[in-house]
């Protein structure tokens, strides 16, 4: 096939050119645009998200395209942005920052104690805010041009100038968000905009987002559980343990995903951390939990969704992060589902 003066065959060896898949398309020519957000200034297990995009860009180029679930809608063009890399450069000042203060608190000490710590906290808020910024505009400037966006992190507050950007286009959209924590932490560790707060923020800063429905979450706390009953119905949870115990007493997966999809208006924002999966699907990633979905069980969960009418208006795909140069296997995945979110929301669309 020919795009723009590109003869292209995507059955032939995958190009090293920079972009998500290899694909030839420019961002003119194409109906979908990857955003990629390099930074993990709050991670506070495993460092090394900022290295996600350029990961799963190198391990993407193996990928063949025949897609059952969404056959061909890659030909409606999937480009890659160009990657604005001061916000790496952000990333690597504002860590150091980071560290010190989780080490602090780690050690027992407390937030308003030291005026030092005050200061690196605040230059880290400082930091992720201008991020978010970045994020929002970048986003938005795609969004106006009619394209479908997609983003590529990074740690999980990377998507939430994009939430924010869709949330004005699409009032009332539920969030599906796939993911081991409920991500509902207020400043975590004192970062206003922790990657365990992103969902804490949307909650309280996009009221346009009408529902958040979590699945696979298995790691959170008491709080997190609080604020999601007190919602109103606003945050649906579906716990990882009592699926599963359903599931054992004879509940079909089919069934479970029918309960979730119903719980989303008819726009819907996809948030998926990759440890949502099982840890055998993300040795590497920042806060592994045993548990979680397989990668068939997630991909039934977003097949169902388009399948019952529902439109993605944008997705995520956060918290892959690279092992050593001989363990790609979290790029390998994170790179696989990204194709599969790629082609549900061209197919939804």
């Amino acid at each position: 096939m020919k795009i723009g003066k590109i003869e292209y065959n995507p059955s032939d060896v995958g190009q090293n050119n920079g972009n998500y898949f290899g694909m030839p398309f420019t961002t003119d020519d194409a109906r979908l645009i990857l955003v990629s957000v390099p930074w993990g200034v709050t991670a506070s297990y495993g460092g090394g998200q900022n290295y996600g995009p350029d990961a799963i860009i190198g391990a993407s180029v193996q990928l063949d395209f025949y897609d059952p679930v969404s056959p061909d809608q890659w030909q409606k063009g999937i480009a890659t942005a160009p990657i604005d890399y001061s916000i790496q450069d952000s990333h690597a000042l504002l860590r150091h920052d980071a560290k010190k203060v989780i080490q602090y608190l780690e050690e027992g000490g407390t937030l308003f104690e030291s005026s030092m710590l005050s200061t690196r906290r605040a230059r880290v808020n400082m930091g992720s805010a201008e991020m978010n910024c970045k994020v929002y505009e970048q986003t938005s400037e795609w969004l106006n041009k009619g394209k479908l966006v997609g983003l590529v992190g990074g740690d999980h507050s990377t998507p939430f100038g994009f939430i924010q950007a869709l949330a004005e286009r699409h009032e009332g959209m539920g969030v599906l968000h796939i993911d081991a924590h409920a991500d509902l932490r207020e400043a975590y560790e004192g970062f206003r905009y922790s990657h365990a707060s992103i969902m804490y923020n949307v909650l309280k800063d996009i009221p346009q987002v009408g529902k958040i429905v979590q699945v696979g979450i298995r790691d959170y706390c008491d709080e997190e559980v609080a604020l999601a009953r007190s919602s109103e119905g606003k945050v649906v949870q579906f716990d990882d343990y009592l699926m599963a115990a359903e599931r054992f007493e004879g509940t079909t997966w089919a069934e479970q995903c029918q309960r979730i999809v119903e719980q989303l208006p008819e726009e819907v924002y996809v948030s998926f951390d990759i440890d949502g999966l099982a840890p055998e699907n993300c040795p590497n990633t920042g806060t592994p939990v045993a548990g979680g979905l397989t990668f068939q069980q997630a991909l039934y969960l977003l097949d169902s969704l388009t399948r019952s009418g529902r439109r993605i208006v944008g997705f995520d795909v956060v918290e892959v992060t690279p092992g050593d140069k001989a363990n790609e296997w979290d790029a390998n995945v994170g790179a696989r589902m990204l194709y599969k979110l790629c082609g549900l929301i061209l197919k939804s669309n």
